[in-house]
């Protein structure tokens, strides 16, 4: 992942996730065009995934310390 996507907020990756799939099912591009934008959407879910990772890290994390004042 290029530090640009890891750059890039889980929004804004989304949303323009979100785009390219509208244009890949609008239809009417060339082959190349839908390559790039294919390519561009896999590396925009990877981004998000990476987002969504990390978010689930630290609610696993918070939620433990929680455990941990409750029993303790």
């Amino acid at each position: 992942m290029s530090s640009t996507e890891t750059e890039l907020g889980y929004e804004a990756a989304r949303d323009e996730l979100v785009e390219v799939v509208r244009r890949l099912e609008a239809g009417g591009l060339s082959l190349e065009d839908s390559i790039a934008l294919w390519e561009r959407g896999e590396a925009l879910a990877k981004t998000c995934e990476s987002h969504l990772d990390g978010a689930k890290e630290r609610i696993d994390a918070a939620l433990a310390v929680v455990e941990e004042d409750v029993e303790g």
